[in-house]
């Protein structure tokens, strides 16, 4: 049922072996053939790349592996569930612009039900392109976001932060929710029940610290990852873990 990559660092670099190994799971090692995509900064906007077919038989892929040099990105592999559909508008990772910045989303799990919520509303800010039910919960976030993007918060956090949390909550009641997003600046990852990070930290010749931070599905090295708390949400700035929140959704039955 898909799988998610996220990388956040300090500087940008090549990812080529962890990149390498994910797109095994596309369709090789791991049964999500249906579509892949990978959005990664470059020169302070997202560019995106994907293909409804199966990662570990592009070439395409295989060459962006290669060459991608960034301080941020999000990949994600397609089991195509819902709709069981593998068009390039159901192809994660999805792109909108929001409250002036450029977000990025992909998802793991089902919660079809946010459609017919998002329906409900005659006029809604952001429309889906394709039918999947992870661009409406996308959709869904960002209204949500919007209304409280400027709004100061008493700590001098970014109030957005804890409306996240608290909207994924809510879309978790209704099925898995696992799911990436960043608007450029933040890498932020939502654990509902499967979902697992690696933090690392080195010196480099220039005798600066080097942070960064892998988020996946399952792990992708044989290095300790360590597994998500039910309804965790991370968020990384620069390969540095800034902010944790903690939400109760539903266990997955």
């Amino acid at each position: 049922m898909c799988e998610l990559l996220g990388i956040s660092r300090s500087r940008r670099d090549a990812a080529t072996e962890l990149m390498q190994r994910f797109q095994r799971r596309g369709g090789d090692i791991a049964d999500n053939p249906d579509g892949w995509g990978i959005a990664y900064l470059e020169s302070g906007t997202f560019a995106l790349h994907k293909e409804p077919q199966s990662a570990a038989r592009s070439r395409h892929y295989e060459e962006l592996a290669r060459e991608i040099r960034t301080d941020l990105l999000i990949a994600h592999v397609r089991k195509a569930n819902y709709p069981p559909v593998n068009t390039l508008a159901n192809t994660h990772p999805f792109k909108r612009v929001c409250c002036g910045r450029e977000w990025i989303f992909a998802h793991n799990g089902l919660v079809p039900e946010i459609v017919e919520i998002m329906h409900r509303d005659p006029h809604p800010r952001c429309t889906p392109a394709g039918d999947t039910d992870s661009e409406y919960a996308f959709c869904h976030l960002l209204e949500n976001i919007a209304l409280h993007f400027n709004a100061p918060h008493p700590s001098g956090t970014e109030s957005w932060f804890q409306i996240l949390a608290t909207v994924s909550e809510l879309v978790a009641t209704h099925g898995k929710f696992n799911f990436l997003i960043s608007d450029g600046t933040y890498l932020i990852a939502y654990g509902h029940d499967r979902l697992h990070y690696r933090e690392h930290r080195e010196r480099g010749t220039d005798n600066s610290m080097r942070h960064e931070a892998w988020v996946a599905t399952e792990p992708l090295t044989d290095e300790p990852w360590q597994p998500f708390e039910r309804g965790e949400l991370r968020i990384y700035h620069r390969g540095q873990l800034t902010g944790r929140l903690h939400t109760q959704p539903p266990p997955v039955k």
